[in-house]
C-alpha cells in the first residue's frame, strides 16, 4: 500500500493544529469510490502504561464480511494524549500495520471520527488522505455536536450538527443499543458512510470491522496472537 507523505510526525501539539488546519480542505466529502469489495478496520490500543501503541488491521470481504486477513503492529507512542489530535498519536503506527496488509481495501472504517472533529480533521480524515481511500469514522462516543433523539429501530438516525454545521450522524445500528457516530472521512458522502455501517453491522453495535479490529488490538482473541514480533501479519 502507497502512502502520501503530507507532514512530518516529529511535531508538538500546536503544530499539529496547524497540520489539520492546512489538511482538512483536502477531504473530499463527495463519493469518489468504485466497487467495495474488501473493508478495512483500523482501531488502536495502548499497553504498557500507555507508552505503547498497538495498532490493529482486520480486512473483511465486502458484503459478506468474511475475515480475509489481520495486521498488528507496537510501537512506542511518540506523541502525547491530547484530545482532537489523537490521530498524531495513533496513526504512524497504524500505517506500520497497514503496510503488512496484502489485500488492498476498498474503504477504511476507523474506530474514531473524520469531519465530527473539532477543526473537521480526525482521525478517519487524516488517514484517508494519507492512504487515498475512501474512509469512514464510526466512533463509540460523542466529541463534538448535538442530536435529536434517535429512534429505537435500527437503521434509524438523526443529523450531528456543530454550529449550524452537520458534521455527521448519530445512527441506531442496534434495536436499543446506543447509537454510533458516524462521520465523513474521505471520498465519500455521510449518506454513503452511513450505507456502509449498518452494512457492515450484524447483530452487535459496532461494525464488524471494529470488532475485529478491536480484538486484534486488546489481545483479547487468541487466534490472533500467534506471532510474536512487534509487528506481526496473519492470513486468516
Amino acid at each position: 500500500m502507497q502512502f502520501r507523505q503530507l507532514h512530518d510526525w516529529d511535531v508538538n501539539p500546536q503544530q499539529a493544529i496547524a497540520i489539520q488546519e492546512q489538511l482538512r480542505d483536502q477531504v473530499i466529502r463527495q463519493d469518489q469510490f468504485g466497487a467495495i469489495r474488501a473493508v478495512a478496520g483500523v482501531d488502536v490500543g495502548f499497553i504498557s502504561g500507555n507508552q505503547v501503541a498497538r495498532a490493529a488491521v482486520a480486512v473483511l470481504r465486502f458484503p459478506a464480511l468474511d475475515l480475509q486477513e489481520v495486521s498488528r503492529a507496537e510501537n512506542t507512542a511518540g506523541f502525547p494524549y491530547v484530545p482532537g489530535l489523537l490521530s498524531f498519536r495513533e496513526i504512524p503506527v497504524v500505517l506500520e500495520a497497514l503496510s503488512h496488509i496484502k489485500t488492498l481495501p476498498d474503504l477504511l472504517i476507523c474506530d474514531g471520527h473524520g469531519l465530527a472533529h473539532p477543526r473537521r480533521f480526525g482521525l478517519a480524515s487524516h488517514l484517508g488522505l494519507i492512504c487515498g481511500l475512501p474512509s469512514i469514522g464510526a466512533a463509540k462516543s460523542l466529541l463534538i455536536g448535538q442530536h435529536a433523539a434517535v429512534g429505537a429501530q435500527r437503521g434509524d438516525w438523526q443529523p450531528l450538527i456543530d454550529h449550524g454545521e452537520v458534521i455527521g450522524a448519530a445512527v441506531r445500528t442496534r434495536l436499543g443499543a446506543r447509537p454510533v457516530y458516524v462521520s465523513i472521512g474521505h471520498l465519500l458522502s455521510l449518506d454513503s458512510a452511513i450505507d456502509f455501517v449498518l452494512r457492515c453491522t450484524r447483530g452487535f453495535r459496532l461494525p464488524e470491522t471494529t470488532r475485529h479490529a478491536h480484538r486484534l488490538a486488546s489481545g483479547e482473541n487468541n487466534r490472533y496472537n500467534r506471532a510474536q514480533s512487534s509487528s506481526e501479519m496473519t492470513k486468516i
